[in-house]
């Protein structure tokens, strides 16, 4: 920013915020002095869908972070205590407490133990400035760890710190003083959390994951197809809300919406059970999570949910895609292409046998039409999802730290695709209003859908934007999903696997072409790396494409994709060396993280590190610090040239 441009009324508003010459200079110094620190450790990942205890326990090690920082600390000391160190750290509480059940603490392992942390934390925190550091230690230990970071062993202070620790040995606060240095340890060690979408859905648990990142203190989202499906649900769109409880009933997890939203399926179960109560229903499997657990009556209840569900979700789809001819999805309209007398299906011009017979509720001279029954019921379900408070807090979250897209130091983030055509050109979308491609067409989508949540109800747009996310949870050209079609209807009813198939955007072919890779970054104004997932890197695939200007990090969070990564997941590091990415290993438990010290075990499939270390003046948040030390150069010219009076 030119400092001639900061007109007299900035500069009078920011001699609010610092009276005179010395506050300026002394802000002006310290940012100055920040900017030339490593820039923090940033961490990516994506598609977690709703495996909140692995995540968790990614997020307590920073993806392996802090075991390789006491590996390298400690080589002298046995692997058993390098694990055990590391667990304290994760889990402070819990492993006290188990240790103190196994009457493993005494005066010397609490003193080596706070000494061994003091280490571990003057490495982690090398980067920051003592301010930083100190507004993140818990207030109420703030003092003590100060004076315990400022001394070092072997130094003339040594025995001062020698005596602090013994003396909150003494107190009996040691192991909450060990408690605060762990939390202090993990904060440290990640500066920034970059989330790329697929929060919810498969796992047990979407709610829980979106609580883990609303406790963290700096995180973006990147919105995914299945976080824009829970979004319109909580708008209200019915065939999202259909959508959302059909996996949840898919995949045993009904549990977060009952107990995690406190939204009431009573109507759903009643319908269910009355009208399908019959039927086998065995096309609806259930991917159940602990069968040990459920009974064959529980079992069968949810393939009659999934049934009830599904036949509305396709009448209710059906309906928005008739109202939006623009969507050109009119091939996921297929209950008018049922022959009900034969029992076959016209998919693409193809006769199919169907593998179902049984539709109550639907009438063949109009089957978009829900029943009144079914109405109701949805109705009912909108209802639940509207006034739900803990579910609408966790989707303002999303939208106030999300979005369609994201440029981070010069990478470009986004969930799915850029839609491209075979020949690598952007795409053309047709949209309500006008044609659509590149930057803009991410700019449209992100701004309909906050008017769609946000928007007033006398707002044309409102509506539009309501219905506009079912779109993007499964519409070909959507950036958040980019296949053909969505096959939901074909798996469920036709046992040809042909018919199956979702082909593709060409972006995921094209994107091995540094060219196109560069050409969807300077759409963006971008300079850096293209990162996404959404698509689960298949075994022995490389995730990194295009010589490294493009990255996918989806490497199968969740276990219902883990027989095709054939790991649990990656996380993407980017330190002030460079990006590391490495692939974790399944977690077994937290309960065994805890009494046996199991890791995730990691492994680094790349390591691209350049030859400058990254400084904090490289990042985004350096040119926000450059515009403010620009501005307080001017202030402290106005200062001493008297166009402003000093207050001291």
């Amino acid at each position: 920013m030119n400092t001639n441009s900061y007109s007299l009324d900035y500069l009078r508003l920011l001699s609010r915020e610092y009276k005179n010459i010395q506050e300026a200079s002394t802000e002006m110094i310290n940012l100055t002095a920040i900017q030339h620190l490593p820039k923090g450790t940033e961490y990516y990942y994506s598609d977690i869908h709703g495996e909140y205890e692995a995540f968790d326990h990614i997020l307590r090690s920073a993806s392996g972070t802090i075991k390789r920082k006491i590996d390298e600390c400690f080589p002298d000391m046995s692997e058993e205590s390098r694990k055990e160190l590391a667990t304290l750290i994760y889990y402070p509480s819990e492993k006290l407490k188990f240790l103190h059940r196994q009457k493993k603490l005494n005066r010397k392992y609490y003193r080596q133990t706070m000494e061994n942390m003091l280490v571990i934390l003057q490495d982690v925190s090398f980067k920051y400035t003592r301010s930083y550091v100190r507004k993140k230690i818990e207030k109420e230990y703030a003092y003590i760890i100060e004076e315990l970071l400022g001394s070092n062993v072997g130094d003339d202070r040594f025995s001062y710190r020698k005596n602090i620790i013994d003396s909150i040995i003494d107190s009996g606060e040691v192991d909450d003083y060990i408690t605060a240095m762990a939390h202090l340890i993990r904060d440290l060690s990640i500066y920034k959390i970059h989330v790329l979408g697929d929060l919810f859905d498969r796992g047990p648990g979407g709610d829980v994951v979106v609580n883990l990142l609303m406790n963290q203190h700096d995180v973006d989202i990147t919105w995914g197809n299945h976080d824009i499906l829970w979004m319109g649900a909580a708008a209200g769109n019915k065939a999202c809300i259909a959508n959302v409880i059909r996996i949840c009933a898919r995949y045993d997890n009904l549990h977060t919406l009952e107990v995690g939203y406190g939204i009431s399926l009573r109507p759903l179960v009643t319908f269910a059970m009355k009208v399908y109560g019959e039927d086998d229903c065995k096309g609806f499997k259930t991917n159940i999570s602990f069968v040990d657990a459920m009974h064959d009556t529980e079992i069968e209840s949810l393939r009659r949910i999934g049934k009830a569900i599904a036949i509305m979700q396709f009448k209710l789809e059906g309906q928005l895609i008739a109202q939006h001819p623009h969507y050109e999805m009119d091939a996921l309209r297929l209950l008018d292409k049922v022959d009900y007398k034969k029992n076959t299906v016209t998919v693409d011009g193809k006769v199919y046998p169907m593998t179902d017979s049984f539709f109550p509720t639907i009438d063949p001279k109009d089957p978009y039409k829900l029943t009144a029954e079914e109405a109701a019921v949805m109705d009912r379900l909108q209802a639940a999802f509207l006034e739900s408070r803990i579910l609408q807090e966790h989707i303002k979250f999303l939208f106030d730290k999300g979005g369609i897209y994201r440029c981070v130091n010069g990478n470009l983030l986004f969930h799915g695709s850029m839609p491209l055509t075979e020949s690598g050109k952007f795409d053309s979308i047709t949209t309500g209003d006008g044609k659509m491609r590149g930057k803009k067409w991410f700019d449209y989508a992100d701004r309909l859908v906050r008017t769609g949540y946000f928007g007033r109800q006398d707002d044309k747009d409102k509506q539009r934007g309501i219905d506009f996310m079912w779109y993007l949870w499964c519409g070909y050209k959507s950036p958040l999903f980019g296949k053909k079609k969505i096959t939901t209807f074909e798996r469920l009813f036709i046992e040809d696997e042909a018919t199956w198939k979702e082909d593709k955007n060409p972006y995921y072919t094209l994107m091995d072409d540094p060219k196109i890779c560069k050409h969807i970054l300077d759409e963006f104004g971008c300079s850096g790396v293209i990162i996404n997932g959404h698509m689960p890197v298949k075994k022995g695939k490389n995730p990194v494409h295009a010589g490294g200007k493009a990255i996918v990090i989806d490497g199968g969070f969740a276990k219902a994709y883990q027989k095709t990564t054939g790991i649990a997941g990656y996380s993407l590091v980017h330190n002030s060396y460079g990006f590391i990415l490495s692939a974790h290993q399944a977690f077994d438990s937290k309960h065994a993280a805890i009494s046996e010290d199991l890791d995730i075990h990691s492994t680094q499939v790349a390591n691209q590190r350049i030859k400058t270390r990254i400084l904090n003046k490289d990042t985004d948040t350096g040119s926000e610090m450059q515009e403010r030390i620009d501005a307080l150069k001017e202030l402290i010219k106005a200062y001493r040239s008297g166009v402003l009076a000093q207050k001291h």
